[in-house]
């Protein structure tokens, strides 16, 4: 199962680790290294052309449909 929202297809995306502390002084920009920001993903068992199907949803998207299927 990949990690990628169902719904909204958030997904792994890149970027960067900052450390604040500067070894050696001011001189010296703060070290970056790269790192992944993966999503925060929930199987849910939702309703799909007709079928039960279980599916990987982002919690935002979690939160939102159980914020619809209360109000109604």
């Amino acid at each position: 199962m990949s990690k990628v929202c169902y719904i909204c297809k958030k997904s792994t995306i890149a970027g960067k680790r900052v450390q604040h502390k500067h070894a050696g002084g001011w001189r010296f920009k703060a070290p970056k290294t790269n790192r992944v920001f993966k999503p925060n993903l929930k199987k849910v068992s939702l309703e799909v052309d007709g079928k039960q199907r279980r599916v990987s949803i982002c919690m935002k998207c979690y939160k939102r449909l159980r914020k619809e299927t209360s109000e109604k």
